[in-house]
Formats: structure tokens, sequence, C-alpha cells
């Protein structure tokens, strides 16, 4: 398996084999919807990537993609990020992968800050942003954990929310 950077050619095809690789469920986490096909307004939306506000990697094995992760800039340093791994990849280190490779990627654009929402339930990818992010904060917002990772020298401000989220952990 090897995670390289998309652009505007290699992005639909890499969106369409993950999105082909997913179940309802895998869709259902990632999208915080039902989302049985994807649509022409979501494959704009996806495979726009410009590799600066909106940058993406995939994981490709045997030629095909099987996982995307991506950064959308929002601001003020920021970004907010999303990540895909295909149901038959799922728990086999991919995800990690993309997910580092994201976090270099987005050092290097100089992001300070990437975020992102993750539903409660999905408990494999709040221990995969745990594993992937040292020092992530995850914060609960209504109906989703708000992911919260600050990035190189943004990292070592320390802040009450760390605090109190490190003594809830003990």
């Amino acid at each position: 398996m090897i995670v390289r950077e998309l652009d505007r050619s290699t992005a639909p095809s890499a969106v369409e084999a993950v999105f082909e690789g997913l179940s309802a469920r895998s869709r259902y986490l990632r999208f915080h919807a039902p989302a049985p096909r994807l649509t022409s307004a979501m494959r704009r939306a996806l495979t726009d990537v410009d590799g600066h506000d909106h940058a993406a990697v995939a994981a490709v094995s045997g030629g095909r993609s099987i996982g995307i992760a991506r950064l959308i800039a929002t601001g003020c340093g920021r970004a907010e990020i999303a990540v895909s791994v295909a149901d038959a990849w799922q728990r086999r280190g991919v995800g990690r992968r993309l997910l580092t490779a994201l976090g270099d990627l987005a050092a290097r654009l100089r992001y300070t800050e990437l975020y992102g929402e993750v539903l409660p339930e999905n408990d494999v990818m709040l221990r995969l942003v745990r594993r992937a992010f040292p020092g992530v904060r995850l914060v609960r917002e209504d109906d989703v954990m708000r992911v919260i990772y600050p990035i190189g020298w943004a990292s070592l401000t320390l802040t009450h929310e760390d605090l109190l989220a490190d003594l809830l952990r003990t």
C-alpha cells in the first residue's frame, strides 16, 4: 500500500473507488446521514482538490484507491478533516497512515489546527484519531464529538481544556 497526494486529475477515480467500497453503515458514519449514492454535488465537492485549500491523500493498493483523507481550509490556519477507508481495508492500519500523511501535509501547508466531527457511536474512528494524533482533544458538542488537533508549535500550548481532559481520562 502506498499513500499519495491527490489532484484534480486523480481525485475522481479515487473518490469513486472508495465510495463504492463503503457499506451503508460506513457511509452513514462518514457523512453523518444516509448516502446511498454519490450525487453529482457530492462528487464535485469531494473531487475539487487544489492542493492547498482543499487537499487530499489516498491510500492505494493494487492500483485501486482504498481510502482517502482530506482537509478543507476554514480560515485562520484551521482546516476541517475527514477520512474514509473501504470496508475491506478497515482495521488494517490504512486510516492511521492516511491521517499521519494528512497531518504531515497540513504541517507543510502551514496549517496550525485540524478539526473534524465524529459521531459518538463511531468508537473506531475516535480510537484512530487518538492514536494518529497525539495530543488530540475530543470535545462533546451536541450530537457529535469534535476532534481538535493543534499542529507544530500550536501543539505546545497547554489549555484549560487539555488539563481537564487529562484529569477526566485518569
